[in-house]
């Protein structure tokens, strides 16, 4: 069996607007933004009575690199951001760092080299 697409990542944070700052900040758009609750939720989360409000959240063009990792880093450092290790050369193929974000979230960023 192989993963042939994936649809979609949750993430659960205690502060929903910052993490969506976070992700806006690194280039993602707002799809859209809902409540959810009900028995089918409830079955999915394991747990009686759930509403989770949700952002959906998009790559434009989907496209999952980044193509400016400086200004990528500042523009999440202004929401907050910090590096977990350091901004690397590996290979001379990919700039690529680990950035903490809201809620102890954690995400690579990876630029193409030329």
């Amino acid at each position: 069996m192989t993963v042939l697409r994936l649809e979609h990542i949750g993430i659960v944070v205690d502060d929903l607007a910052a993490a969506t700052a976070f992700f806006v900040a690194l280039g993602l758009e707002v799809e859209g933004e809902a409540s959810v609750e009900g028995p089918s939720v409830d079955r999915i989360n394991g747990l009686d009575g759930v509403r989770a409000d949700v952002v959906i959240l998009r790559t434009p063009g989907g496209n999952g690199k980044v193509d400016d990792i400086q200004a990528s880093l500042a523009a999440v450092r202004a929401h907050g951001a910090e590096l977990v290790g350091e901004l690397e050369n590996y290979a001379d193929s990919y700039w690529l760092c680990y950035v903490r974000g809201p809620a102890g979230i954690i995400v690579e960023l990876a630029e193409k080299i030329g």
